[in-house]
């Protein structure tokens, strides 16, 4: 771990996970002056501080450096929506290594724009998760399926098998580095939607995951069961309280109003006490 990392994402029992990506939205000033206004509403809650909840934001690259000093002192994590797989001749890309230096603390791996725009497959986000494990840091993996099924109980656990099968895929077997990892649930079909997908549809796909995951803990000698498993897909407030069995979410356009991303604190600190 590169000197001046601070490490992997904290894990405790019953914590919830509220996070946001920018994705390519906003500029470089805006994406400073919305972290700003992102720690002010931070900086209100002085609950943040026991730890229960967990904030974390995730800017495009070239915002890393500054946001590491705006966010200093603060409990919100620092995340990459991205990375290469190793150091070296791999022109355009940016290393794990890289990452932990400027003080990153989880990396998004995964996602469904990258896997159908970029063609980065199973073997690819594999790469990544290991090496981001190797550096340091969490890997925020995310995972879904790409249709909707239909609302029922067997929808679901077929959408989970299919969730199970791509965490299996990233970790390349290797249970006890699934313990390492932070899940993003995000059905490829509620991104940029309207609304999210149902509390009932998005509630039986992870509690269906959980039966599976828990099923190789034999195997990794590790639990797997209370892995962190946090819902996206148009998530936005008033949708974290209808879950259950989810460890928080991760946002989108909708926390790009700071006062947003500060709704959901307050329902996820509710959820935490």
């Amino acid at each position: 771990m590169p000197e001046g990392s601070p490490g992997r994402v904290p894990a405790l029992t019953n914590t919830v996970y509220v996070g946001v990506s920018t994705k390519m939205y906003l500029g470089y000033r805006d994406s400073l002056d919305w972290l700003e206004r992102l720690r002010h509403e931070v900086d209100t809650r002085p609950a943040l501080a026991a730890g229960r909840v967990v904030p974390f934001v995730i800017p495009s690259f070239p915002v890393l450096p500054a946001a590491a000093q705006l966010l200093s002192g603060s409990p919100v994590l620092l995340g990459a929506q991205n990375c290469g797989w190793a150091d070296g001749a791999w022109t355009g890309e940016v290393s794990p290594s890289l990452l932990a230096e400027l003080g990153v603390s989880l990396v998004e791996i995964g996602h469904a724009e990258r896997r159908r725009h970029f063609g980065e497959d199973s073997t690819v986000i594999a790469r990544k998760v290991l090496a981001a494990d190797a550096a340091g840091m969490t890997p925020l993996l995310c995972v879904g399926e790409e249709t909707c099924g239909d609302m029922t109980e067997a929808g679901a656990a077929a959408a989970a098998g299919f969730v199970h099968q791509q965490i299996k895929d990233a970790v390349g077997g290797d249970w006890k580095a699934a313990s390492r990892l932070i899940i993003a649930y995000e059905p490829v079909w509620a991104i940029g939607a309207a609304e999210p997908a149902s509390a009932d549809y998005v509630s039986a796909v992870v509690r269906s995951l959980r039966v599976l995951l828990g099923a190789n803990e034999a195997e990794a000698g590790v639990t797997l069961q209370s892995l962190p498993v946090i819902y996206g897909g148009s998530a936005k407030p008033g949708l974290l309280p209808t879950l259950a069995g989810v460890s928080g979410l991760f946002l989108g356009r909708f926390a790009h109003d700071a006062a947003n991303f500060g709704k959901v604190l307050d329902e996820a600190l509710l959820l935490s006490t």
